[in-house]
């Protein structure tokens, strides 16, 4: 890394994690019940602290913000692994379908457990995230072993696996929102579309283990995604173990994904949009890239969100639906941009 692209590196870090906290700053004073920032700070501090405040800002408004910048920043990093695998810039991890195993695992819980329940401790608030990732993980399970062919994952047939599960899943999903009553439904289709309006703590305890072990592993192997753009085979010629390399990179992001689905929903287009900006802005070294998807994918999560709970106020839409209407014309410039350069 040269002196210029370095320090073009450092300032795109410096400069995104200002705006995340900036965002963060507006999102914590600003909504229904306006609060000074000398109040945040009070608070947090623990400096004669009021019970309303304390009720808004560290009940409501801190676990929600921080849920949105781990989610986001979970998505962005897995999209830069899943595209780099692939060799396929539209990649995104809801086409792998762990959205759609995570949605019909929750929409299972919903339809079986719901109101039976009870209580506020760790196992009854933990129970639907805890469906989710183990129907993420479930379906993420199934798409690897449909993808290996003759000893060897194939980046299109895993695309194309996940794209064909995600599809029967959501089928499922949609079958049992239909046998709901009104309130589960409700329920069911907020959350499948992506909304981060329950977060709280024992969230983000729950996927922080993830993170912490998972994302280390993905950044150490940073540079084997750089390998996987060349020829697969020039790949082997120079000792690179390619299926290993790749299980465990694929293995990591989808644990990531599992984990911010658990919690979140279905939020789309992140995976996709935060690799593209990162590219643009410090190049194609994926050592670079992944710790700025990471930047880019937390401030994308956290502005939509306090969009969308500002726009219509006092009702929110969920976060999903504010990513999507960013990331769909987004996702038309870039096939866009690709019929043009072919």
């Amino acid at each position: 890394m040269n002196n210029a692209s370095k320090q073009r590196y450092v300032t795109v870090l410096a400069v995104g994690i200002g705006m995340i906290l900036v965002t963060m700053y507006v999102s914590l004073t600003n909504g229904v019940f306006d609060i000074t920032v000398q109040d945040v700070i009070r608070t947090l501090l623990r400096i004669d602290p009021k019970p309303d405040q304390d009720l808004v800002i560290l009940e409501f408004r801190l676990p929600r913000i921080l849920i949105a910048g781990l989610v986001g920043m979970g998505l962005g990093i897995a999209g830069a692994v899943i595209q780099g695998i692939t060799r396929n810039g539209l990649a995104d991890p809801g086409i792998l379908g762990i959205n759609a195993g995570a949605g019909a695992a929750m929409v299972l819980f919903l339809f079986f457990y719901q109101g039976q329940i009870k209580g506020t401790g760790w196992g009854s608030i933990l129970a639907m995230p805890l469906f989710g990732l183990v129907g993420g993980l479930m379906a993420a399970l199934l798409i690897y072993l449909f993808s290996w062919k003759n000893g060897r994952l194939e980046s299109q047939r895993l695309l194309l696996t996940g794209i064909a599960i995600g599809t029967g899943l959501g089928a499922v999903s949609l079958f049992l929102t239909l046998k709901m009553n009104a309130s589960d439904f409700e329920m069911a289709a907020v959350w499948t579309s992506g909304s981060i309006y329950n977060a709280n703590w024992r969230y983000i305890v729950s996927i922080l283990p993830w993170f912490v072990l998972l994302i280390p592993v993905i950044v150490r192997r940073s540079y084997v995604l750089d390998l996987f753009q060349m020829d697969e085979d020039s790949v082997r010629s120079i000792g690179v173990s390619t299926e290993k390399e790749k299980a465990v990179l694929l293995l990591s992001s989808i644990g990531i994904i599992s984990a911010c689905v658990s919690v979140s929903g279905g939020i789309g287009f992140i995976g996709l949009m935060a690799p593209h900006i990162a590219r643009r802005l410090i190049g194609r070294t994926h050592k670079r890239i992944i710790p700025v998807c990471g930047v880019v994918g937390a401030l994308l999560v956290i502005v939509s969100d306090y969009l969308g709970k500002m726009l219509f106020a006092p009702a929110e839409l969920p976060v999903g639906i504010v990513v999507a209407i960013i990331g769909v014309p987004y996702f038309i410039f870039l096939l866009y941009r690709n019929k043009v350069r072919s």
